[in-house]
């Protein structure tokens, strides 16, 4: 029996090549979110058949969020934030006072989430580190 493919059957995965990944990681999380809740309602998601071609599947940021969760760099606040407003489509607003404590906690979340999503090449440019709050003080007391 031969392990060549049939001509007939087309590849699943295309190339890395012509992939387009996403320019932030909320728009990775949107996109995620609709594919979760279209599964959800029965959709068959296959790979390869969206408009644009995408460098993951949805669970694979789904993974990286659970991989932060696990570090407890994420906490469940930051995860039903994500999940509420990430249905709604939009992300909170830090102009609406009620929606200011959610905006915080999104922000905090996408920050956290951008960088593993660049590191796997599910989000455009190279990954850098950033270092939340991190400031270098100069210290004047010091005894020479």
């Amino acid at each position: 029996m031969s392990s060549a493919p049939r001509p007939s059957h087309s590849r699943i995965l295309a190339s890395m090549a012509k992939t387009e990944p996403f320019a932030s990681a909320e728009e990775a999380w949107f996109w995620t979110m609709s594919a979760l809740t279209a599964r959800r309602e029965g959709a068959r998601i296959t790979a390869g058949k969206g408009l644009a071609q995408r460098p993951c599947e949805p669970d694979d940021v789904i993974k990286c969020l659970d991989r932060l969760y696990r570090q407890r760099r994420i906490e469940l606040a930051h995860a039903r934030i994500m999940r509420i407003w990430g249905e709604r489509g939009v992300s909170p607003s830090a102009k609406h006072i009620q929606e200011r404590g959610d905006y915080r906690l999104w922000r905090e979340a996408m920050n956290r989430l951008e960088w593993p999503l660049r590191e796997k090449g599910i989000v455009a440019g190279p990954a850098r580190h950033m270092p939340e709050g991190a400031e270098i003080l100069s210290f004047t007391g010091a005894c020479a």
